[in-house]
């Protein structure tokens, strides 16, 4: 990797207000300070962002996942705007959680595709690249008109659990969506394969109807891409329990943790529940079997090369 001295370089990081603690641990590992942001709000809420350094001529790498509340979407497309308006050479969004991503496609009459129209708002608030952390789905990557980097929390994940005495361990998909990601994880731990077949007869609620693959006297890892109210895993981890299951664990990327997650999870038969920093977790939210990894090194390392402009395929691994 050639030499990139970030201090002296023309690279400029911002970070929002939705995760500043992630965006501190970028910066951190890169050597490289946060640029001052003012951010306010008039009386009747709408906000105001200003970048507070000269933009003109830099590559700008803007920190901000769209979690709840909405208006931190806002809150980036005003960064963004704000930053090509000032004459940045290139702008970078840096969305570790997609929000609005399980929309994807029209399966029902008269509803949005609200992951396509967030990738236009980015797209024309004035993004040059976008770089996020595993999406609902990849084709996500396509609805873009600009340069995606779609990284994946598995090089995090796998380093974790391989550091654990795990016996006969079996990776278990809760849902066909995620049987890709599963697959992968079964073939880094040297592991094997079962899906869970379920139901959901409406949102934020599932039933498991089967199990399919051996999972009696085995230890357990439930991946999936995102945790909201916790009915997946919860129900999924009951199941394979019930079916003579040693230790389950549960790993997820993004940890939304809405409305009785909480209380699911933690009376659920979990030994463990890792999830990363890609959202900010709250002391409310957390609970004694969750282990948060941060993704900030892997973030740091994918900013550096792509201003850089060299291949972050070496962090897929």
């Amino acid at each position: 990797m050639a030499d990139i001295s970030l201090t002296s370089s023309k690279l400029l990081v911002i970070s929002g207000t939705a995760n500043p603690a992630l965006a501190e641990q970028i910066a951190k590992h890169m050597g490289q300070p946060l640029c001052q942001v003012t951010l306010q709000r008039f009386a009747d809420g709408e906000l105001f962002v200003r970048i507070d350094e000269n933009v003109r001529g830099r590559d700008v790498f803007i920190i901000q996942p769209t979690c709840p509340p909405a208006e931190n979407i806002m809150e980036l497309l005003l960064l963004l705007d704000a930053a090509k308006r000032a004459s940045a050479a290139r702008v970078t969004a840096v969305v570790p959680y997609y929000g609005y991503a399980r929309q994807d496609r029209k399966d029902q009459p008269r509803v949005a595709i609200s992951a396509k129209l967030m990738a236009d708002l980015i797209t024309r608030a004035g993004a040059d690249r976008a770089l996020s952390i595993d999406f609902h789905q990849h084709q996500i990557q396509g609805f873009f008109d600009i340069p995606v980097d779609h990284l994946y929390a598995a090089p995090v994940f796998v380093q974790y659990m391989r550091g654990k005495n795990l016996h006969n361990l079996v990776i278990v998909a809760p849902d066909v969506g995620s049987a890709k990601m599963a697959r992968g994880f079964a073939k880094r731990l040297d592991a094997t394969f079962a899906i869970i077949d379920k139901r959901r007869p409406s949102p934020n609620v599932t039933e498991v109807v089967n199990v399919v693959g051996e999972v009696e006297n085995r230890d357990c890892l439930i991946v999936d891409d995102m945790i909201d109210t916790g009915s997946t895993v919860s129900e999924t981890a009951h199941a394979l329990k019930n079916l003579g299951a040693r230790d389950i664990y549960c790993i997820a990327t993004h940890a939304l943790l809405s409305g009785p997650a909480r209380e699911r999870l933690s009376s659920a038969p979990l030994t463990e529940l890792a999830v990363t920093d890609t959202i900010p977790i709250s002391d409310d939210q957390k609970f004694d079997r969750l282990v948060v990894l941060s993704v900030a090194e892997l973030i740091a390392k994918a900013i550096r090369y792509t201003h850089g402009d060299e291949s972050v395929s070496s962090l897929f691994v």
